[in-house]
């Protein structure tokens, strides 16, 4: 893992290191998110893997979530991982999310982040991933 200290990537070994967000202030406020346990679902389209090489979240692996600095903030579990359609997001896996108050506001948050990133469609395969936190590295 790259940035990531030994005794991090000793602990949890195939952990993978990944840093949330696109900018330093959204960064900043989903790792607040998943270190009170609000957010404990994430998304992002399926094409990000293949066109960045990041490694697909495993069901079970313990990854880093960096701050936008690289620093180690946190150890989360996967507990499962599911693809569906941008178009097929309900309020449920909304609210796992913690950053949107609604699923018209999650349209419009992701319908904006997608596009930045040059990946929006209506009906783009996404890859929903819920999980725990484990420990918080930042403290």
């Amino acid at each position: 893992m790259s940035g990531v200290p030994d005794r991090v990537s000793r602990r949890w070994q195939g952990a993978q290191a990944y840093r949330p967000g696109d900018s330093a202030g959204l960064n900043a406020e989903i790792l607040a998110l998943m270190r009170a346990g609000v957010k404990t679902a994430s998304c992002e389209a399926w094409d990000y893997f293949a066109d960045t090489g990041e490694a697909v979240p495993e069901v079970g692996r313990v990854d880093i979530a960096l701050d936008w600095q690289g620093r180690p903030a946190l150890a989360l579990r996967t507990l499962d991982v599911s693809r569906l359609r941008f178009d097929e997001m309900s309020e449920e896996l909304v609210a796992a999310q913690g950053e949107f108050r609604d699923l018209a506001a999650w349209r419009r948050g992701y319908e904006a982040y997608l596009t930045r990133a040059g990946r929006f469609r209506p009906d783009v395969e996404m890859l929903l991933e819920r999980f725990e936190l484990v420990a918080d590295l930042a403290r």
